[in-house]
């Protein structure tokens, strides 16, 4: 029995499936990536706004940070929103030793992902997020008013 023609029914048969893989792994890299880089923008954020000495500085500095972050490691988020929550953690004025928890500053991440022209894909974007809380740094100078 002649095999003539059997190389590209296999061909015609494992394209697809091989071009899918490709996708799917195109997708889940980017993902992966983007993940990555959010985790460590919210980190620099939530760093740069514990060593400040003032809330608006604060919010202001992390907002600066992670913006810096994901644009230095080329993340091509359609959407960012950095969200600093640093209200808690300078209401206290007291330059004194303080009850309960140390006071800590918490930054969200978010990132929404483009996927428009992917084939195969029956959505066009994906968000990845990170939250990260960081103590205030007790060695940050601080002003008196």
């Amino acid at each position: 029995m002649s095999e003539r023609g059997s190389a590209s029914v296999e061909v015609a048969i494992l394209l697809p499936a091989f071009i899918m893989l490709m996708v799917v792994a195109s997708f889940v890299g980017r993902v992966t990536i983007a993940q990555n880089a959010v985790d460590l923008a919210a980190h620099d954020a939530a760093r740069a706004a514990s060593i400040e000495r003032e809330g608006d500085l604060a919010a202001a500095a992390a907002t600066d940070a992670a913006t810096d972050t994901l644009d230095e490691l080329g993340v091509l988020c359609a959407s960012r929103t950095i969200t600093p929550d640093v209200s808690d953690a300078f209401a206290n004025d007291d330059f004194g030793p303080q009850d309960g928890p140390p006071p800590v500053v918490t930054v969200t991440v978010d990132c929404t992902l483009n996927f428009v022209g992917f084939p195969f894909l029956d959505f066009t974007t994906t968000t990845v997020s990170s939250r990260y809380t960081s103590p205030l740094d007790w060695y940050r100078g601080r002003s008196l008013g």
